[in-house]
């Protein structure tokens, strides 16, 4: 199963109505089912960090095939410094990242970043329901 340019835009503009509605600026990265960049887009007065975190949350959620922000925050010796460390420190433990699944196979990620975690989330959500 792919993940489609269609499904990765309709899901970006679903996360970006949201963010404007929430009035706040952020980035938004779709993933495809090997973790790689597909599609993005970076409102305007964004932080340049929602770039980085939009991404990682993405990545991370299509590695554990749930939301980023289910994961604990790495602690030191947990199994979880070592996977974050084997994907190269691109993972991010954070709201904002949910998985992209099509008859329960991950094939791909929607990542959000910018705003308060809570909203990263509230955006990420809202894209993944126009999936």
């Amino acid at each position: 199963m792919v993940l489609s340019l269609e499904d990765a835009n309709r899901v970006m503009q679903g996360a970006l109505t949201k963010a404007k509605e929430l009035n706040v600026r952020v980035s938004v990265a779709i993933c495809d089912a090997g973790g790689r960049l597909f599609a993005f887009q970076r409102m305007e007065n964004s932080i340049l960090a929602s770039v980085f975190a939009s991404q990682g949350k993405a990545i991370t959620s299509v590695i554990v095939g749930r939301p980023s922000g289910d994961l604990p925050e790495p602690q030191v010796n947990s199994p979880l410094v070592s996977i974050v460390a084997a994907a190269g420190g691109t993972l991010i433990a954070g709201k904002g990242g949910f998985p992209l699944l099509r008859d329960g196979m991950v094939v791909g990620a929607c990542g959000v970043a910018g705003a308060t975690w809570d909203e990263d989330e509230r955006c990420a959500r809202a894209g993944v329901e126009h999936f």
